[in-house]
């Protein structure tokens, strides 16, 4: 496997999204990821619809599960047996990076937890992905994607003004936790390198989605003012946001001053551009409402890509609102390689998934690895890094350990 993080042994012992988003991250660039599954029925998300066909006798499989757990390796193993307690243990003695995700207070009741790995491996790197944190009044609950998302304000920032609130079309607060995951991962080993320790990391959701409240939450914390929910548009640029032309809707994003000047010549009201109450962003903002109504007719007169054939020329930020067909068979998306496609042994077809956005100059991230199918590396991750013999895995196998 090549990679930045090659050499690098990840334990996976997370399941459904945060988690696995972040060691797949980390099996992008290059490290060796084990993913530990429960026997018989494995990540949570493996029994999430919708699922692929059934191919040449194989049981069919879940899109959710593919989306998220590509370049790594399954081991099942009963975490609940002191076998396999121990089977996980021996794994970590000889690992860089532990990641989990279960309730907190879980890894200790199993004897997996920090203290007990770091004292046989102090190299390790333990990161333990929660609801809510390790600290706290509510650390031991447990935490989901759309409960945080209505808890930590990015739900009453969402919808349209007149509208209820609404969570994001993707489990963004999971994606987040587990990008912050990886650089808190990234930068523990790079602390290693000096110490040569590893440490414990303390990752919730909650806090993630707090912290990336971004511009919003300085608003509020800076003014004491409860921000409004303003739809498709922006709180502090005008225009920012969506407008129907047509036949359709486009998106605009006036960023800056001289480019509403631009986009008012285009719209064929070039006097906008001069008006003291439009000339400036901080204007446009105060007298919003007036000037959008200007803006709303006039871009209701053309259609979308005529609109977006002149915006693009006078480099006006605009663009289509695509749906997924569009999205996928939009040349820059080719471009960039972002379709990812590769074989999976004894499937007749090929598994397509969206490739890693990162891009290195010197070292290429890999895409070799389709995701797993359940326990498909036991008897491979034993026998070659645990040394266990043929016999010693049929024992396992026969106990249920694996």
């Amino acid at each position: 496997m090549s990679g930045p993080l090659a050499k690098l042994r990840v334990l996976d012992l997370s399941r459904v999204l945060a988690g696995p988003w972040a060691t797949q991250t980390l099996a992008d660039m290059g490290a060796d990821v084990i993913k530990i599954e429960r026997p018989k029925t494995g990540d949570d998300t493996r029994g999430f619809a919708p699922f692929t066909s059934a191919h040449n006798g194989f049981c069919r499989e879940s899109i959710y599960f593919m989306s998220t757990n590509r370049g790594k390796r399954s081991i099942t193993i009963d975490l609940k047996s002191p076998e396999g307690k121990e089977l996980v243990c021996e794994l970590a003695d000889k690992s860089d990076i532990l990641v989990e995700n279960y309730k907190v207070g879980s890894m200790a009741r199993l004897g997996l937890d920090y203290p007990v790995l770091s004292a046989r491996n102090p190299r390790l790197i333990y990161c333990s992905i929660t609801g809510f944190g390790q600290t706290g009044p509510y650390s031991e609950r447990a935490g989901y994607d759309l409960i945080v998302q209505a808890m930590g304000g990015l739900m009453s920032l969402t919808g349209e003004p007149d509208g209820e609130p609404m969570k994001s079309g993707v489990a963004i607060a999971d994606i987040l936790t587990a990008l912050y995951s990886t650089t808190a991962i990234l930068g523990a080993l790079h602390e290693r390198e000096q110490s040569a320790l590893g440490q414990h990391i303390d990752l919730s959701l909650f806090d993630v989605q707090i912290a990336t409240l971004a511009n919003q939450a300085a608003s509020y914390l800076m003014s004491g003012r409860v921000p409004p929910r303003y739809g498709n548009a922006h709180d502090s640029i005008v225009p920012y946001q969506s407008f129907a032309t047509s036949d359709g809707q486009i998106v605009v994003a006036v960023a800056n001053d001289s480019q509403f000047a631009r986009f008012a010549t285009i719209l064929g009201m070039p006097e906008l551009g001069a008006n003291p109450d439009y000339r400036t962003n901080a204007g446009r903002v105060l007298n919003r409402e007036n000037l959008l109504l200007l803006i709303i007719e006039r871009l209701r007169r053309r259609a979308s890509h005529e609109w977006l054939a002149d915006f693009e020329q006078a480099q006006i930020p605009a663009g289509p609102i695509n749906s997924l067909d569009a999205v996928f068979g939009d040349p820059q998306v080719a471009a960039r390689n972002l379709l990812v496609e590769f074989p999976r042994n004894g499937d007749s077809d090929s598994v397509r998934v969206v490739g890693n956005p990162i891009r290195l100059s010197r070292t290429s991230l890999s895409h070799e690895k389709p995701p797993p199918r359940l326990g498909e590396h036991t008897e491979e991750i034993l026998a070659e890094i645990l040394g266990k013999t043929p016999q010693g895995i049929r024992t396992l196998r026969e106990k249920g350990v694996i």
